[in-house]
């Protein structure tokens, strides 16, 4: 069985939180972690299971807007911000728009966001699970968050509890039966 995790990081965050997921599904799953500029077609055709993950911009899913000012503000040497070296790639949005001809896997997504209620900061996991949905796509599990803090630094214990989340999807996988979809 086979998962690949997508990802989409500006500052890194996103990244290490996917391949904290990408370890907790390695109880299961073949398990790729790839940013959203290299995963193709192939790939996703061949994964049991795909998760998808994208840091919260602006309440949602980022643009190609809202990636060029995350850019420009990681330019300012008083930012301390540090560019994931795939981060001048395209964004989950438009990546998802490119999957229309593939067959549909289950799905889970992910996002980086700052902590509060998600009214006040929103969610990009929403966004994505709504995507993956009008791809096809069945839900393997909710959207989740993982937090940052004002600095854009991953808050403590949030790469453990990622990895936990990637062994629960790899803990369903088990309890249904094998969690893969249909080739006939």
């Amino acid at each position: 069985m086979r998962a690949l995790v997508v990802y989409e990081s500006l500052y890194g965050n996103t990244h290490a939180v996917a391949e904290a997921i990408g370890g907790g599904l390695g109880t299961a799953y073949d398990v790729k972690v790839v940013p959203v500029g290299k995963a193709t077609t192939e790939m996703v055709d061949e994964a049991d299971l795909l998760v998808v993950g994208g840091p919260t911009h602006v309440h949602g899913v980022s643009s190609t807007t809202t990636r060029k000012s995350a850019i420009q503000a990681a330019s300012s040497p008083a930012s301390g911000l540090t560019l994931d070296p795939d981060a001048g790639g395209p964004g989950v949005r438009e990546w998802l728009e490119t999957l229309a001809d593939t067959p549909p896997s289950p799905a889970a997504s992910f996002d980086t966001r700052m902590p509060g209620p998600a009214v006040f900061t929103g969610r990009a996991s929403l966004g994505i699970a709504r995507r993956l949905r009008h791809r096809g796509c069945p839900s393997a599990a909710a959207p989740e968050s993982f937090l940052v803090d004002r600095q854009n630094r991953l808050c403590n214990g949030e790469l453990e509890r990622a990895k936990a989340w990637g062994e629960s999807l790899a803990a369903r996988r088990s309890d249904d039966g094998g969690g893969s979809r249909s080739d006939s």
